[in-house]
């Protein structure tokens, strides 16, 4: 999946990423976005099972495959990623691109009060795995 124009985050899911993070601190929190090419519609909080929370995540497989398997039964889509980084900047980190697959999904990544929108995509602008996709609020 392309995203070739902004992709639409309400402010309440806005909102509930913020929180998720900083309730989360100083670990990283993860989840998945699920929604179509132009809106995240809804946020699914998941486990991060990392070795080590504090630098790096690795979103709970179970929830992972349950959620694939819905999907296929016509549930929700599977859009992307999120997590946060609790001392760091709101961008895609080296760790980041070394496990993203060039798939075309959205990653969403938290950073105090701020979120970044991506595009995992082999040569991407950012550490050859990601480019920049702008975060708008969907029309009143």
């Amino acid at each position: 999946m392309i995203w070739p124009m902004p992709v639409l985050l309400s402010s309440a899911l806005h909102d509930q990423l913020l929180a998720e993070a900083a309730s989360a601190h100083p670990f990283e929190c993860c989840g998945l976005l699920l929604g179509d090419a132009e809106a995240i519609t809804h946020v699914r909080p998941c486990a991060n099972v990392a070795d080590d929370p504090s630098d790096t995540f690795e979103i709970d497989p179970a929830a992972l495959i349950a959620a694939e398997r819905a999907m296929r039964s016509g549930g929700p889509r599977i859009i992307g990623y999120y997590h946060s980084h609790p001392n760091g900047r709101a961008e895609p980190s080296p760790r980041d691109a070394a496990s993203a697959a060039p798939d075309g999904r959205l990653w969403l990544i938290i950073a105090g009060t701020a979120i970044t929108a991506w595009r995992a995509a082999a040569g991407g602008s950012v550490h050859a795995a990601f480019d920049a996709v702008e975060i708008a609020p969907p029309a009143p």
